[in-house]
């Protein structure tokens, strides 16, 4: 059952989501829980039928809305279906306010103009949060807690549609971040539409692995390529609607890894001095991870690792936090590393400095074996 919190000022109580996918029956649930009326369409009639059964709305009617048009519609699908759908809404008259949820948003605002739709009250905009899972079935409420929803008024976009992205993003955990499309287009270039190619290419090297060579697989393998698992077909039209970004930073990370090879064959041949560059770029690595914000878009956390081995059972994992949560712990970040060919794993827990102690104190009590 969705449980109903307070709801933000201005937020759009009627609202109407078209594409029922990760994203939009995301968005759905998370308007739900805040106890908006909320109508539900796809292209696949199917995956409406199956946002709706999670609880996630009812599936619009033929006639659109009982009432009137909705307070805000939200296009939830990859950039270049945006402005066509946008449209065909606003032909219907589904909605008072529009805005889409697409990675990039250059090319939707140019159709968009293209088509003469009517950009005064349509406000684009793009939570920047996803899993490796698609569909509704992947779909959470929370997906979007403390995660930046950037929004890209156009220049035509009135200030009441501005707001109601605003107070969605809001409503739903999201840090509202407006910019410039153009300005948003290069910048997701860098911190999301590369790592995905990044992440896909060494996963395609592990095509024609050995299955001993993939048995010795680790956290790092695990982490570098885990979001290379991301839909094909939906990350080939983000890329290609965003590809002069993508292709102008390319070659400078090519040209760093071209130079990590020339520096590790210097060493093979006995070049001490290819050890400083392969430090360099090692060091640059690190300062740029530690670039990266904490939660909620603050500065980055030191954060320290507690690592307690569980068995393979189920509540395990229960009791673990309801030890933490007993001494008042907060924990910031969990990971599973499973141990290959045994009922155990290593859960690793980052908490903050002052707190390890303590935690460590509980989950030794509790009986497990536990080292920082």
């Amino acid at each position: 059952m969705t449980s109903v919190t307070a709801v933000p000022p201005s937020f759009p109580l009627r609202l109407v989501v078209i594409g029922t996918g990760l994203i939009g029956t995301s968005v759905a649930l998370a308007a739900r829980g805040l106890g908006a009326a909320v109508w539900l369409a796809d292209r696949d009639p199917s995956a409406a039928r199956f946002a709706a059964g999670l609880g996630a709305g009812g599936e619009l009617p033929a006639a659109g809305p009982p009432g009137g048009p909705a307070d805000l519609a939200v296009l939830a699908m990859p950039p270049e279906a945006v402005a066509p759908a946008l449209a065909a809404a606003q032909a219907r008259g589904l909605a008072r306010c529009y805005t889409d949820v697409a990675s990039v948003k250059e090319l939707p605002l140019a159709r968009a103009r293209e088509l003469g739709c009517d950009l005064a009250t349509f406000a684009p905009g793009h939570p920047l949060a996803g899993r490796e899972r698609s569909g509704p079935a992947a779909a959470r409420a929370d997906l979007f807690l403390g995660r930046p929803w950037a929004i890209c008024p156009a220049p035509e976009t009135s200030a009441a549609a501005t707001a109601a992205v605003t107070a969605l993003a809001g409503g739903c955990g999201a840090q509202p971040v407006r910019m410039l499309a153009a300005d948003h287009d290069r910048w997701v270039a860098l911190v999301s539409h590369i790592p995905h190619l990044v992440a896909a290419a060494m996963a395609a090297r592990l095509e024609l692995a050995a299955d001993d060579a993939l048995a010795l697989a680790g956290p790092g393998l695990r982490d570098v390529t885990r979001i290379a698992a991301g839909d094909a077909g939906l990350w080939t039209q983000i890329l290609a609607a965003n590809a002069a970004h993508v292709a102008g930073l390319l070659p400078a990370i090519a040209e760093d890894l071209t130079a990590a090879a020339a520096a590790l064959a210097g060493l093979a041949e006995g070049d001490e001095g290819s050890a400083k560059r392969l430090t360099g770029l090692l060091e640059r690595g690190g300062a740029g991870v530690a670039r990266i914000p904490g939660k909620q878009g603050g500065p980055p956390a030191a954060y320290v690792p507690v690592q307690v081995v569980i068995g393979d059972q189920p509540g395990e994992l229960a009791r673990v936090f309801q030890a933490a949560g007993r001494a008042g712990i907060n924990i910031e970040d969990v990971r599973i590393e499973h141990s290959p060919g045994l009922p155990a794993g290593v859960l690793e827990l980052s908490v903050r400095p002052e707190a390890a102690a303590g935690l460590m104190a509980a989950l030794a009590a509790g009986g497990w074996p536990v080292r920082r």
